[in-house]
């Protein structure tokens, strides 16, 4: 078991579970995370610190959908260790529906 970030990290990208991560398996892009499914430990200590309820283990169902999204940016985007600021309209982002076919950017994150 592994665990994942859903498409409701989309625009919202609070980042409340990358300093909990014992092994530091979440990567950035410019408007989500995800969780990199080889490195993540099963330890489940992201899920209930997300405000966006984004993160599953991928046993759940709900989690099918996104777990090749979850493996294919983890490789290739920045891996984020430290909690940055979330966006200004996070909260607004927060729920919206179809945000991965509308609103998910390729891009990597700013790890700056």
């Amino acid at each position: 078991m592994t665990y994942v970030v859903l498409e409701n990290c989309i625009k919202c990208k609070y980042m409340d579970c990358v300093e909990v991560c014992p092994v530091d398996c979440f990567y950035e892009g410019e408007n989500m995370l995800v969780i990199h499914p080889d490195e993540c430990i099963d330890c489940g200590v992201c899920e209930p610190e997300c405000p966006a309820e984004a993160i599953l283990p991928d046993t759940d169902p709900a989690s099918e959908t996104v777990m090749d999204l979850n493996k294919k940016w983890a490789d290739i985007w920045p891996n984020i260790t430290r909690m940055g600021e979330k966006p200004a309209d996070a909260d607004e982002w927060n729920g919206v529906a179809s945000k991965l076919q509308d609103h998910f950017s390729e891009k990597p994150g700013d790890t700056g």
